[in-house]
């Protein structure tokens, strides 16, 4: 038997907590599109597969909220970009915009003030 051959336990099976295949897809999508559709001027970067990550497709709007979620491959990222009607680009060519990182410094602060409030 080989290091990572063993047996998954039948609870990890059968789990129905994660969406798989179709459903997983289709819930994707629709988060995509009810993302594009509830904010502004949303743009889509294509983030490459490494060895820890898969490929993944983050939309990033103009305040610079984002999100990040799993594609197969770069041609599909794109395809989806093409599909919900928004720009995309490969963040190893453009890198990211400065609103992402600045509304991550945003959410920190606002993370750090409710906790002291609550502490």
């Amino acid at each position: 038997m080989g290091l990572f051959s063993r047996r998954r336990s039948a609870r990890a099976e059968s789990s129905t907590d994660v969406p798989a295949g179709r459903s997983a897809r289709a819930e994707t999508l629709a988060y995509l599109r009810e993302f594009v559709a509830t904010r502004v001027g949303v743009e889509a970067y294509v983030e490459p597969r490494t060895n820890v990550t898969p490929t993944t497709l983050m939309l990033v709007a103009t305040d610079g909220e984002w999100t990040r979620r799993k594609v197969p491959d770069e041609r599909t990222a794109a395809a989806l970009a093409r599909d919900l009607q928004i720009p995309v680009y490969d963040v190893q060519r453009t890198g990211y915009p400065q609103r992402v990182r600045d509304w991550n410094s945003r959410q920190r602060i606002e993370r750090r003030r409710r906790a002291t409030e609550l502490g």
